[in-house]
């Protein structure tokens, strides 16, 4: 097992048809605090005091840039930079100019081969230099990034083997959910089985359930499309309620998750491959429309 530890998921990086649009959708419809001025072509928006949690980049076809985890060290970096490049897979530094657009430290990029995914590894990132004051939902945190691939069972062998991840349990044949070590929570990525390699959907965790009510509530006067729920995912017992952006792609609100300790945790489950190991709310199957947005894009696209 590779001898790195990660912090946290620090980020993810969307491309999007239009930022204002997208921009007004993240701060009025979800929340989020964004930064009026672009660097380096990107545009921050933060659910907390972190400089930014996600990442929009206007194209003309939206879908999934990044996604950025944050080492616990400097020396974690190097480890993970060492063992990435033994195994050929040639781990990029980021640029100085854009490590400081995006106010983070010596920071890498890597492709994962099953499914064409980005990673962007970092020894750190500053904090925001004004507090954030949550507005419309009390978001605790950017929780987890789920892809789709039909290479899932070889991507997830990728995260577990070569990037130390923890596999929390598995959904038989349709998703298995992973925490990057030693972090507690239940699932910063997960990996579902799709027929092209795309963006699942991006979460955030809420503080309080009423959260999810008010913004059920909030999503319906707004006319936003709610995709799947509320409901409760058996597996890391939160409870879920999932709407579409703008451009279609999918974004979930969650209040609740399991952790784990980092010493003797329990064994990963197997649950049956059906509805009732996703949601045991019985609120029905997911819309049509749910988990279909944006394509994982190309590392020459997405950087």
């Amino acid at each position: 097992m590779p001898d790195f530890r990660f912090r946290r998921l620090a980020y993810v990086a969307l491309h999007v048809r239009s930022i204002e649009q997208s921009g007004l959708f993240l701060k009025e419809v979800m929340g989020l605090d964004g930064d009026t001025a672009p660097a380096a072509g990107q545009h921050f928006f933060r659910c907390g005091d972190d400089h930014h949690n996600l990442v929009l980049i206007e194209g003309e076809s939206p879908g999934l840039a990044r996604v950025a985890f944050e080492m616990e060290s400097e020396r974690d970096l190097a480890a993970a930079e060492a063992h990435l490049a033994s195994l050929g897979l040639a781990p990029v530094p980021v640029a100085a100019a854009e490590c400081d657009a995006l106010k983070q430290g010596r920071s890498l990029r890597v492709t994962e081969p099953a499914t064409g995914l980005t990673i962007e590894l970092t020894a750190g990132m500053q904090a925001h230099d004004k507090p954030f004051q949550p507005t419309l939902t009390k978001i605790a945190r950017l929780g987890h990034l789920v892809i789709g691939s039909p290479n899932a069972n070889a991507a997830v062998e990728f995260f577990v083997k070569q990037l130390n991840f923890r596999v929390s349990d598995q959904v038989e044949g349709i998703v298995t959910f992973m925490r990057c070590f030693p972090n507690p929570l239940h699932h910063s990525l997960g990996i579902a089985a799709a027929p092209v390699n795309r963006l699942h959907h991006v979460n955030f965790m809420v503080t309080d359930i009423d959260d999810i009510g008010r913004a059920l509530a909030r999503l319906k006067r707004k006319n936003v499309p709610i995709v799947y729920g509320p409901g409760r995912h058996p597996p890391s017992g939160s409870i879920f309620l999932y709407f579409l952006d703008p451009d279609g792609m999918t974004f979930e609100f969650s209040f609740g998750m399991e952790e784990f300790p980092e010493q003797a945790p329990r064994t990963a489950r197997v649950l049956p491959g059906r509805l009732d190991s996703l949601d045991s709310w019985e609120c029905g199957p997911p819309d049509p429309r749910f988990a279909q947005g944006g394509p994982i894009l190309a590392a020459g696209v997405a950087a």
